[in-house]
Order: structure tokens, then sequence, then C-alpha cells
């Protein structure tokens, strides 16, 4: 885990939002936890043209695949789960 850099307290406004100071980034993966945790995650999302053509190409067969119905079975994650938990 990363070193902490500034610790401060923060409440919810009227609309249940928190404000964050100094926010580095404008995006961010938001990950709930059971306890009451909040974890953030920063996140870069990339302008559609800066995608390349054959990413654009895999993406497109792959829906067309799953519409098709070419799937693979469902993955079972109770295992997983009973290994981590």
């Amino acid at each position: 885990m990363t070193q902490e850099i500034k610790e401060y307290d923060a409440r919810l406004d009227s609309k249940k939002r928190i404000t964050l100071r100094g926010a580095k980034n404008t995006y961010y993966r938001v990950r709930e936890h059971k306890d009451g945790t909040i974890e953030l995650s920063p996140r870069v999302l990339v302008h559609p043209d800066e995608i390349s053509e054959k990413t654009v190409s895999m993406l497109d067969q792959s829906v067309a695949n799953l519409k098709a119905g070419n799937v693979s079975r469902a993955v079972d994650l109770d295992e997983l789960d009973e290994l981590l938990g």
C-alpha cells in the first residue's frame, strides 16, 4: 500500500457528496466495502480516437460473438471468494 500523504475529515453535503481537497485526477474508481470504508483509485479515460484499430477490431469481434451466443460458460467465483475470505 502506498504511503499516506495527507489526512483530513470530510462530511457529506446535502446531496450526499464529498469534496476531495487538491484532487490530482478528474476520474476515480470507487469501491465501497462492507465495513464502510471507501477506496478511490485514479482512472485515466482514453478518447475513442486514441484506441488502436487492432483493439477496436477485437472489441467489435467480441461484441459480435456475444450477440451470436458464442460465449464460454459462466465463471463460478464462489471458490475464489472462499480463498480470499
